[in-house]
């Protein structure tokens, strides 16, 4: 099973690029998703997040608008909050590919944000970028509810360019032009990468059977 790391900075159309995926028979893992699920009532991150940042729980929730300003312009308080999420995040995104990879799925997209950032394209065989210019993304954020031109370079600065995403990527979709010219250009991706074989997958599995060779013989 190949693996699709989907990445972009904020502002970008990535979400909106994973769900044409999703439309066209390709499984995808919502990290952003993932991590409101986290945060949610009952979540594995609530009390971790509650010990570093008690002012950001509020019912029983991460409330995401006052996380955000703790840790956002906060190096150390970012890293702490990472370490936190990071590893659960990752386990989610194991637990869904062994899904995708047992449905018989050819292809797998992992939606990842900081993608580049985290050394997530170490763990994906190929990277697709989803990319604007630079007053398109600001006008798309800064429309958002609650977000500020401030809070927007924040965020901004925290991120690898999008130049330098561009330049990293194995495929580029451009949403400038458009919703049917991005999806265009998702359904070229696809068969492009339909008869590629997936390196990652196939190495983990190797790593998991020699682990439990390697159990089994009492090691």
């Amino acid at each position: 099973m190949l693996i699709i790391g989907l990445t972009g900075s904020i502002g970008m159309g990535k979400t909106e690029t994973a769900k044409m995926f999703a439309r066209h028979g390709v499984p995808v893992c919502d990290s952003d998703a993932t991590v409101h699920f986290l945060y949610d009532k009952g979540g594995l991150a609530v009390g971790p997040v509650q010990a570093l940042f008690p002012e950001a729980v509020v019912d029983g929730r991460v409330d995401r608008d006052l996380l955000g300003r703790a840790v956002l312009g906060k190096p150390e308080a970012m890293k702490k909050l990472e370490a936190v999420v990071h590893p659960l995040v990752g386990l989610a995104q194991r637990e869904f590919l062994e899904r995708a990879a047992a449905s018989g799925a050819k292809m797998a997209v992992i939606d990842v944000p900081l993608l580049f950032e985290t050394g997530g394209e170490e763990r994906v065989d190929v990277v697709v970028v989803v990319s604007a210019p630079l007053e398109l993304q600001r006008k798309r954020v800064l429309a958002r509810a609650g977000m500020t031109a401030e809070k927007f370079e924040l965020i901004v600065k925290k991120q690898v360019s999008d130049a330098e995403k561009r330049r990293r990527a194995d495929f580029v979709v451009d949403s400038a032009q458009g919703l049917a010219h991005a999806e265009a250009q998702v359904v070229a991706i696809i068969e492009a990468l339909k008869h590629r074989p997936g390196a990652i997958w196939t190495a983990n599995q190797q790593h998991a059977r020699d682990r439990a060779g390697h159990g089994d013989d009492g090691a």
